[in-house]
């Protein structure tokens, strides 16, 4: 699944390909999560011009000159794909089509990625947002009980981390992954703050790096420590695995663990 720092990637490239078009043909191929009526769709987006495209925790939100917004959840297995005139593409959720002839599908072989009319603002705060800070993170943990990490993925505390993120945050801050939430000391809160802003920041740098044009897909390789072509950490430590919360983790022997 794309994480915060592939979306940010996305949202860019986006921007710069499809900035200025309008919509001439929206195409719903798989309502099977649909939860807009198609006609209400096609009548709020086509026709419109897209201004910009901006990521919203594990969403990107295609924003229009009319005032309307197409929010997308890539899921699991969604691909996106710029196409001029014409694709060959299977297991289609939706395509715009637009003025110059040239599009952007969606596509997902489980069918489970969708879209959605001007989606509902979050009350949770997206991971790179001023609003998390250390004292918002206090705040919020100390009514946790259970593993960081856990609530570290939770959507509805703070958007746009995901599995292997939420393990790169963690050892980088060295704090176990099956710490409990409301046993981390001050200190450690604020170490993590800091992670999750710089781990975030330079994933998108190195996705950037590595593959400039990116619109879909994962890139993994330059991970730390969710890596399986890794046997050990940059400062020696063994690379270790569990399960958490049915989550495949990695993790090593350098984070400190509080119950």
């Amino acid at each position: 699944m794309p994480e915060l720092p592939d979306l940010q990637v996305f949202s860019r490239n986006l921007t710069k390909e499809l900035k200025g078009k309008t919509v001439k043909r929206l195409t719903i191929v798989n309502k099977k999560k649909l939860k807009t009526p198609v006609a209400a769709l096609k009548k709020a987006l086509e026709g419109g011009t897209l201004t910009t495209v901006e990521r919203e925790g594990k969403e990107l939100h295609f924003k229009f000159s009319n005032g309307n917004m197409l929010g997308m959840h890539l899921m699991l297995n969604g691909n996106l794909y710029l196409y001029e005139k014409k694709h060959d593409k299977k297991y289609r959720i939706v395509e715009m089509l637009f003025d110059d002839e040239t599009g952007l599908v969606l596509t997902d072989f489980q069918g489970m990625a969708n879209v959605m009319l001007n989606p509902e603002e979050r009350t949770a705060p997206d991971a790179l947002s001023k609003e998390v800070n250390y004292k918002w993170l206090k705040g919020q943990l100390e009514k946790k009980k259970g593993p960081i990490k856990t609530v570290l993925m939770d959507q509805k505390v703070i958007r746009g981390i995901g599995n292997a993120y939420a393990d790169e945050i963690l050892w980088d801050a060295r704090i176990s992954p099956v710490a409990v939430s409301n046993s981390i000391p001050d200190e450690k809160l604020k170490a993590l703050v800091k992670s999750i802003k710089s781990v975030l920041k330079n994933a998108e740098k190195q996705i950037l790096k590595k593959n400039p044009d990116l619109i879909s897909g994962e890139v993994r390789d330059f991970l730390l420590i969710h890596n399986a072509k890794r046997e050990k950490s940059p400062t020696g430590g063994e690379i270790l695995t569990m399960t958490i919360s049915g989550r495949k983790t990695y993790y090593t022997e350098e984070q400190e663990e509080w119950r």
